[in-house]
């Protein structure tokens, strides 16, 4: 376990890597004893640190829901991280690809709350009685720390969080099977990656219900309004300077992210 003073070193090294967009020493690399509840505090604080400059946390994203990239990451659950409001982008939205390090992209579906969700006991059921809104979406992923990355660090670096882009045919979470929910995803003209939404923990609001129960006993409800991502179907697809990268949702419509 670190100490505070260690957590605060790793904590000053990712928010100047946010600042200035160039990745900085992996926090496993500076503290080699760090732990998975030490990665947890480093979000965290980044988190309260983003807050006090006047950003918004409007919801979560969480990462690591398929078996393949949790066993690519040598663990056996996934992970969160924090959106803020300044992450969440509109239908087309032309981002500036400097102001990320290393971006990639992936598609998801985003979950809106209506009603409030505390753990521990959140299952499947609860989690679409408390949702409004299913929207398509693609989410941008980034690395503000060097390779080799481990969970620690991914952990520590927000889940590598870094913007989501909301767009498609917003659906009620009853309308639909989102088990196959399906998504051809495009950079410019070619397809690199294709996937239904069963792939992450067999249903997608099962990454909710995760979410619910790993907060819950830190007294963290999932308030109504938020907003939440719940895990990539596909591998990410790394995005350069003047890229355009399509999902197609099909029957709930499709969303787009240009890098300029």
């Amino acid at each position: 376990m670190l100490t505070d003073t260690q957590r605060r070193e790793a904590v000053a090294s990712l928010l100047e890597s946010h600042r200035t967009k160039v990745q900085g020493k992996r926090p496993s690399e500076m503290f080699p004893d760090i732990e998975i509840e030490d990665s947890y505090a480093i979000s965290s604080m980044v988190a309260e640190a983003r807050v006090a400059e006047g950003q918004m946390i409007v919801g979560h994203k969480i990462g690591l829901t398929s078996k393949a990239m949790q066993a690519a990451s040598k663990i056996d659950e996934p992970d969160y991280g924090y959106l803020f409001d300044d992450l969440v982008l509109s239908d087309g939205a032309k981002v500036p690809f400097e102001s990320f390090c290393v971006p990639r992209v992936e598609p998801e579906l985003t979950f809106i709350l209506k009603e409030p969700l505390t753990g521990p006991g959140v299952g499947l059921v609860d989690v679409m009685r408390a949702t409004e809104w299913v929207v398509p979406s693609i989410e941008i992923i980034d690395a503000r720390v060097t390779e080799p990355r481990r969970i620690f660090d991914t952990v520590a670096d927000n889940g590598a969080a870094a913007g989501i882009v909301l767009g498609g045919r917003p659906v009620r979470p009853e309308d639909v099977d989102l088990r196959w929910v399906g998504a051809v995803f495009y950079r410019n003209s070619e397809i690199e990656e294709t996937g239904i939404a069963a792939g992450v923990l067999g249903h997608p609001a099962m990454a909710i219900a995760w979410l619910a129960n790993k907060l819950g006993p830190f007294g963290t409800t999932l308030e109504p309004g938020q907003l939440m991502l719940s895990g990539s179907f596909t591998r990410p697809v790394w995005a350069a300077k003047g890229d355009t990268l399509h999902a197609d949702f099909g029957p709930l419509g499709a969303v787009a992210v240009q890098f300029v």
